[in-house]
């Protein structure tokens, strides 16, 4: 990658998202913003020197756009970070087709178009990029009540390793970052009820919940040339909750 790498966060405007920006800022890279939040994500790209674009990624039609425009006014991008993501809980034997396709289309299918149109121009330019998709422990332990985020992110995971042998030849790398409990808004419900904390703790043996630039830390790893030999991986950052069988 170039000494000062071209980096697009998707899902940038709070959270996990905005952390892996300001990660990659403080690394040196120039930061590109994308979120459906367009006044947030503009004003948190201009807050860490980059450029923010109001984005919808889950409609392919806007994904097209966004390349287009970055392409057209900076460049093609060297790293790529598909951090865009939604949930819709609800009952299993009640949940939509609606409800299913919109938690996929941003998800999955948002992953695998951003990831090919970036992974495109950096072909077509030489560059030896970049990708890391945001999976979640729900790729390997699942919660009835999110089906089709558990779904979804079982997908990244495996589209992470699919994009990463088909990319190789090319010098691009691409991996996943599978976050446990994370103290974002959508966490929000759980902080205020101290059973259910009580419950998350119980199964994360560090004893807390992640912080969202503990993510983006190890993003911003992936993302550098510190793991210049690491692709087609999930490390998953969950405090040890998948490694524990029981407790006593």
């Amino acid at each position: 990658m170039a000494d000062k790498p071209l980096a697009l966060v998707t899902g940038a405007a709070q959270g996990i998202g905005l952390a892996c920006a300001e990660a990659l800022a403080e690394d040196g890279a120039s930061v590109i913003l994308a979120d459906i939040k367009g006044e947030a994500v503009m004003a948190e790209a201009a807050r860490l020197g980059g450029h923010g674009y109001a984005c919808d990624l889950g409609k392919p039609a806007e994904i097209a756009v966004l390349f287009d425009r970055i392409e057209a006014e900076h460049g093609p991008v060297s790293v790529l970070v598909n951090n865009a993501g939604i949930a819709r809980p609800g009952d299993f034997l009640e949940l939509s087709l609606e409800d299913w396709q919109a938690v996929l289309d941003v998800n999955l299918n948002g992953t695998f178009l951003a990831t090919q149109r970036a992974a495109r121009g950096m072909v077509a330019h030489g560059i030896r990029g970049s990708i890391v998709n945001m999976s979640s422990i729900n790729a390997q332990v699942a919660i009835p009540a999110i089906a089709s985020y558990c779904a979804s992110k079982g997908g990244v995971m495996q589209l992470t390793k699919a994009a990463a042998l088909a990319l190789a030849p090319h010098g691009i790398r691409v991996n996943a970052v599978g976050p446990g409990s994370i103290d974002t808004d959508m966490m929000a419900g759980v902080n205020a009820n101290p059973e259910a904390m009580a419950r998350v703790l119980s199964r994360t043996p560090l004893g807390r919940v992640g912080t969202a630039r503990e993510i983006g830390d190890v993003v911003a790893f992936l993302a550098g040339p510190k793991s210049s030999y690491v692709t087609g991986e999930t490390i998953y950052v969950d405090g040890g909750r998948l490694g524990l069988n029981y407790t006593v």
